[in-house]
């Protein structure tokens, strides 16, 4: 590709050390849709007459068909000669058609075919992840409506702290995943530009119509400096990064179920068809799932901070260290599948209802429902604290729980105590008492069941992907 200029052939050892082939393999697909786009500009540029440019699609095409089995990619990977999947594609092109296979570089350099087939790619994982976090929100939202008014305690530093609902803390995470689909679809929209018309620096050379390629990729628009396009991978680092929020969140549910299976809570029968035995101990029922899916945020992240320092301190454009933000980008292709793994422990998980209603019941955690009983009786709230925390230490000291007082026991904390109290610290009540958006009070969760089918729903509508699709 570069020979011309060099009249001594590569260190062995370096040239094989500086392919890109044994992991671009993968942007097969990519590279042969921005090769059939790049075709239609130079067909309109008039470098290519129709016959050629469309020989050249159906070459393409069958080069992308004839590798795309297994023993295919690897073909493609384990290929002596080619150094790269752009090398690969126009080695096989060039066999089939000859000189019109040369003809498709015209206009263009290896940095903005990159630039290009790694948006295209990161695009398309993005769709995926997005499509396993609405699988997983959806299971959660079907898990909470099951769960009808189950009651749970709720945690804070670990002690419990007031009962919820169920649905109300499965809720959360449904949240927290349409928090990471949100942030995924805004860096799908700003990697959506591009690249193709670059050149290697400073443009093409000819006077290409960039739409044409934008528009067939399913692009918003051509990218606007081309230094910034050939050099820019913000766009993988950003992807990285919103993918540790998922790996993130994944690893805290992981570590609620680990933690709600155990014996000591209780909470959770763990799904045999996701768990393994001891090889030492028969009675074992181990939560191998929820244990990766804890350690896999690790990888994720590992992968965000390479790329960061992989582009820290570069000077524009091109560097060879960018070849470097690919295996990055492809070490997480697992997400998909772990949120898709996730998704059907979560729809076979068991709660023990009982269990987890007598722990909410326990404690002292309608305490704060108690202060706010105070409250409505006109006693300031630090007041109001101040005489439940007493109560509180009374009824620990007697061994009961607050409405285990008689009415006796409770005036002595304060006069504003009377029969009504124990109808204002009964469980529906300690629930209902949080009646505001987002509380969990039973109506209040009831809504938010509704409103999250819409949301969730929504995930799954993308202009970048109906752009995309359009554009194929």
């Amino acid at each position: 590709m570069w020979s011309g200029r060099f009249r001594e052939p590569l260190d062995t050892e370096f040239e094989a050390w500086q392919r890109s082939i044994v992991f671009d393999w993968r942007l097969l697909d990519e590279e042969v849709a921005a090769s059939k786009a790049h075709a239609s500009a130079l067909c309109a540029a008039g470098i290519l007459t129709e016959a050629e440019a469309e020989e050249i699609r159906v070459a393409l095409d069958a080069i992308a068909a004839e590798y795309s089995s297994d023993a295919g990619k690897a073909l493609v990977r384990d290929d002596p000669a080619a150094e790269d999947i752009h090398h690969f594609v126009e080695l096989r092109l060039t066999e089939k058609l000859g000189s019109v296979g040369l003809k498709l570089h015209t206009g263009r350099s290896r940095n903005e075919q990159i630039a290009t087939d790694l948006r295209l790619y990161v695009r398309d994982c993005i769709e995926r992840v997005i499509d396993g976090l609405a699988a997983w929100a959806s299971v959660l939202l079907e898990q909470a409506r099951k769960a009808g008014d189950a009651v749970m305690p709720s945690y804070t530093h670990l002690q419990r702290a007031e009962p919820v609902l169920v649905a109300h803390w499965l809720l959360a995470y449904v949240e927290m995943t349409l928090r990471d689909a949100g942030r995924l679809r805004d860096c799908s929209t700003r990697l959506n530009y591009c690249p193709l018309g670059s050149g290697a620096v400073a443009g093409a050379t000819l006077a290409l119509d960039r739409t044409i390629a934008a528009r067939e990729l399913g692009f918003t628009a051509p990218t606007a400096n081309s230094m910034d396009a050939t050099s820019d991978r913000d766009f993988v680092l950003e992807y990285l990064q919103t993918l540790t929020f998922v790996g993130l969140h994944l690893s805290r549910f992981a570590e609620e179920i680990t933690l709600f299976a155990t014996a000591e809570y209780g909470f959770v029968l763990l799904p045999e068809a996701f768990s393994t035995g001891s090889s030492a101990m028969p009675q074992k029922k181990n939560p191998d799932l929820t244990e990766l899916i804890r350690a896999k945020v690790g990888r994720i992240h590992g992968a965000a901070q390479a790329v960061a320092m992989q582009l820290k301190g570069l000077p524009l454009a091109y560097n060879k260290d960018m070849q470097e933000t690919q295996e990055p980008a492809f070490a997480v292709n697992f997400v998909p599948q772990m949120l898709e793994l996730v998704a059907r422990f979560t729809a076979a998980l068991q709660f023990n209802r009982d269990r987890m209603c007598e722990a909410a019941q326990s404690g002292y955690l309608n305490a704060m429902a108690a202060a706010t009983y105070l409250v409505h009786k006109g006693v300031p709230f630090r007041t109001a604290h101040e005489k439940i925390g007493n109560a509180v230490r009374f009824a620990l000291e007697k061994g009961v729980e607050l409405d285990g007082l008689s009415l006796g026991e409770l005036r002595q904390f304060g006069d504003e105590f009377g029969e009504d109290f124990y109808a204002a610290v009964n469980l529906d009540a300690t629930l209902d008492c949080h009646d505001v958006v987002g509380g969990t009070a039973r109506e209040r969760v009831h809504q938010a069941l509704t409103a999250a089918a819409g949301r969730i729903a929504a995930l799954r509508k993308s202009p970048v992907r109906e752009a995309a699709h359009a554009g194929a």
